[in-house]
């Protein structure tokens, strides 16, 4: 009983001194110094869902549902764009550094789609804000992508981006 009891206390002893969350070094975060967050990188643009869980958010919002004679699918994809959410009552609204955007899922012809988009098409935001979409899926939506990322807009700037998504 008391090798069990030294041996414990040793263990919640030793423990004590280390942050269970502090996981820099060889591994976790590479070479010391490394930025750990997107913010601590200069020139770099990114959405990051605020500290509510938004795809518990985006499940409890209604999918918009659309029949299309769209079958490209990048045209599909635009489809999705156009009737993504822009309100409180079908869409998450995440706040950037510029813009507002707002987040939804379009089924068009039974494909379903996160949306991402600005207010309205004229609004315009750079298209890396897309790719960090197209990367961050899951984070989002709660859905792994199921293809690439598609936008509605100019080489540079966006109104929108749609992903296809697979719930299953």
């Amino acid at each position: 009983m008391k090798k069990i009891l030294l041996s414990t206390i040793a263990v919640l002893t030793l423990s004590a001194c280390e942050d269970p969350f502090n996981r820099q070094g060889v591994g976790f975060t590479g070479i010391d110094g490394e930025p750990r967050t997107v913010s601590d990188v200069p020139g770099t643009v990114a959405f990051v869902p605020p500290a509510t869980n938004v795809p518990a958010e985006l499940a409890e919002l209604p999918t918009v549902s659309i029949l299309s004679d769209q079958v490209d699918p990048s045209k599909v994809a635009s489809v999705a764009i156009d009737n993504g959410g822009r309100t409180d009552a079908n869409a998450v609204k995440l706040s950037g550094s510029d813009t507002n955007l707002f987040l939804s899922t379009v089924s068009v012809n039974g494909t379903l789609f996160g949306v991402l988009r600005t207010s309205t098409n004229s609004v315009r935001v750079d298209n890396s804000i897309g790719a960090s979409f197209g990367s961050e899926t899951e984070q989002f939506t709660g859905c792994l992508p199921a293809g690439d990322v598609f936008r509605k807009g100019t080489s540079e700037r966006s109104s929108g981006f749609a992903v296809p998504l697979n719930c299953s």
